[in-house]
């Protein structure tokens, strides 16, 4: 809104970069331009005010489809007026010369106009098809044909609207409807999900057996070196008592024979030894053989008394010696 100064019988308007001013006296333009300051006289001054920025205009509609489903369609338009005095004398963009406002709502009636002839264009192109085709296509050719509409549209040239871009945010139908299209999709999703569930379980299952599968081949081939183990063992047993068996046999052999060998040396050299003796007392008695009983008597009587114990005390008797001087006297006279 341009800013109004307040003189006696003078006003001085100001205005800014985003709007047109336009100041007619008794029908000839006086002052027109964008940023525009400039004395007038309230009473005879016809003041317009329009706004040369870009704008957004929200829109939100309903259309029907080829198969009667009602489909609500919320879109973007941006604008912006490139002809200022066009749309002036078109519009009604006049303001107050006392306070700078405008008389009536002419922003109102560009979007009221922005909007049905957008809606038109959108209508035309929905009415045309069925709601799965609609909502198959996207936003794309609805937002293209808004697009193509407004832009080769000759009136809104006319009124010096230039569209700047149109945007499509959404095309919903009713929820209900929404709700029915959503099901196929949802059960496929679901039927997707549970056979990934079922693959991921069988997937599990099967990993599973080829754990247990390995855990008995484990249990298995440990089973087998147990088993190879312990007839290892048993062998190595057996082998070890065969070698004590054998060992101690090659002893027992060995002691027999020397044993044998020793009581061979033992009898040969009582043999010798015996023989030895019986020479000796051969020869003994071959010596004594021929001797006189008295000698030998005498002999025998040494070899007594060196074998008796020692003697201190003898005693002989009459009775003692008496054969013995008998038989010394009888061989004396002999």
């Amino acid at each position: 809104m341009a800013d109004i100064a307040r003189y006696p019988f003078l006003r001085h308007l100001r205005g800014s970069t985003t709007t047109h001013v336009q100041h007619l006296h008794n029908g000839t333009v006086r002052h027109s331009g964008v940023g525009a300051s400039f004395w007038y006289r309230p009473l005879s001054a016809v003041l317009s005010e329009v706004p040369v920025d870009d704008r957004e205009l929200p829109l939100l509609f309903h259309a029907r489809t080829a198969d009667f489903q009602d489909l609500t369609t919320q879109a973007t338009v941006s604008f912006r007026i490139v002809d200022p005095a066009a749309v002036a004398g078109r519009i009604d963009f006049s303001i107050d010369p006392e306070n700078g406002r405008w008389r009536g709502s002419p922003l109102d009636q560009v979007a009221g106009l922005l909007t049905e002839t957008a809606q038109q264009y959108a209508l035309n192109l929905i009415a045309g098809r069925s709601l799965a085709d609609v909502l198959a296509g996207g936003v794309g050719p609805v937002r293209d044909a808004i697009a193509a509409g407004l832009g080769g549209d000759e009136r809104l040239a006319a009124t010096g609207l230039a569209i700047l871009g149109v945007r499509v945010v959404a095309l919903r139908p009713e929820p209900e409807v929404e709700k029915a299209l959503l099901t196929p999709t949802r059960e496929r999703v679901q039927a997707d999900a549970d056979k990934a569930t079922y693959e991921r379980r069988a997937t599990a299952v099967e990993r599973e057996r080829a754990i247990s599968e390995n855990e008995l081949q484990n249990k298995i081939e440990l089973a087998r070196r147990e088993e190879q183990l312990v007839s290892q063992q048993g062998a190595n047993a057996r082998r070890s008592a065969e070698e004590k068996a054998a060992a101690a046999r090659i002893a027992t052999a060995a002691e027999a024979e020397r044993t044998q060998v020793l009581a061979e040396a033992n009898a040969q050299a009582t043999r010798a030894t015996g023989l030895a003796k019986a020479d000796a007392e051969a020869a003994a008695l071959a010596a004594y053989r021929d001797l006189p009983e008295a000698v030998l008597l005498g002999l025998a009587l040494k070899e007594l008394a060196a074998n008796l114990p020692q003697i201190e005390h003898l005693a002989l008797t009459p009775d003692l010696l008496a054969p013995v001087l008998a038989k010394l006297g009888a061989r004396s006279d002999a």
